[in-house]
């Protein structure tokens, strides 16, 4: 019998789970930094945790990994696919790059949830 979500959820670190919570939060159209997302999880120093979990989960869990961003407001993949991937779903929802990479938000305002 395959395991629901829920119950493979409960092996999970409280930390882990609260990554899982706070990502499937994020809207449509807004992005978070993964310090943000760490901070919110429960430990402010866990950015690279952060990173691992949406590695190794965002396709299992269906997380909206693309709506998390650098602390400095960037994609944090090198240039290449994964990159334009995540730019392209970003553009998707109204969400931009600068010149310099950098998230732009049409009316300046800073568009985290």
């Amino acid at each position: 019998m395959k395991k629901s979500h829920s119950q493979e959820r409960n092996g999970l670190s409280v930390f882990t789970r609260n990554v899982l919570d706070v990502v499937s939060s994020i809207p449509w159209g807004h992005v978070m930094s993964y310090s943000d997302v760490a901070t919110l999880a429960g430990n402010p120093r866990g950015a690279r945790q952060v990173s691992r979990i949406l590695h190794s989960m965002s396709r299992k869990y269906g997380l909206p990994w693309h709506r998390v961003i650098s602390a400095q407001g960037k994609i944090s993949l090198p240039p290449g696919r994964g990159y334009e991937r995540q730019k392209a779903m970003l553009e998707s929802e109204g969400i931009y790059m600068s010149s310099t990479g950098k998230i732009v938000l049409e009316d300046g305002a800073d568009n985290r949830p």
